[in-house]
């Protein structure tokens, strides 16, 4: 995926997931959003510093920088969203090329990806982009109505959520 794709990712969920975490329209909203988006904007360009150091795509593309990411906002209180931007880089990296990352690196240089991928280059890569942007929000929107409804602390409310929408 090219830089492109990757900010308007950012950029529809930071605004997206603020929205659905507030879903006021009030200047809460506005605080959310900006609280999210810039965030997961910066998480989003993060793994690509590695094109001015090192191999793309291996460096800053790999399990190890996503788990330092994940632990910074534990050890030092701030940057709690950088981590989603992370991760919906490396998901439209393996879905929006077709030679895959570094996971596993420095363990292994190997290369991953997911037989779905498609040519950066391709006229598909920003329908790709749309789509899993979609997926990526409908999957923090149900998160979240989990944790409103008391199914993240207690799994067995599953059963009450879901009678009540039928």
């Amino acid at each position: 995926m090219r830089e492109r794709g990757h900010v308007i990712n950012a950029v529809i969920l930071g605004v997206g997931i603020g929205v659905l975490l507030d879903p006021s329209m009030t200047l809460g909203t506005l605080e959310s959003v900006v609280g999210v988006g810039f965030p997961v904007v910066l998480g989003a360009l993060l793994p690509d510093v590695d094109t001015s150091f090192g191999a793309h795509r291996v460096h800053g593309h790999n399990v190890l920088v996503l788990a330092v990411v994940l632990a910074f906002p534990m050890l030092f209180g701030n940057l709690a969203w950088v981590w989603l931007g992370v991760v919906t880089h490396y998901v439209l990296d393996l879905l929006g090329n077709v030679r895959g990352m570094a996971l596993l690196y420095p363990l292994t240089r190997n290369f991953y990806d997911v037989p779905v991928g498609v040519n950066v280059d391709s006229p598909l890569a920003d329908v790709v982009t749309l789509v899993v942007t979609g997926v990526e929000l409908a999957v923090v929107a149900a998160i979240i109505r989990a944790g409103e409804a008391g199914v993240l602390a207690d799994p067995s409310r599953i059963v009450d959520v879901v009678g009540s929408l039928a």
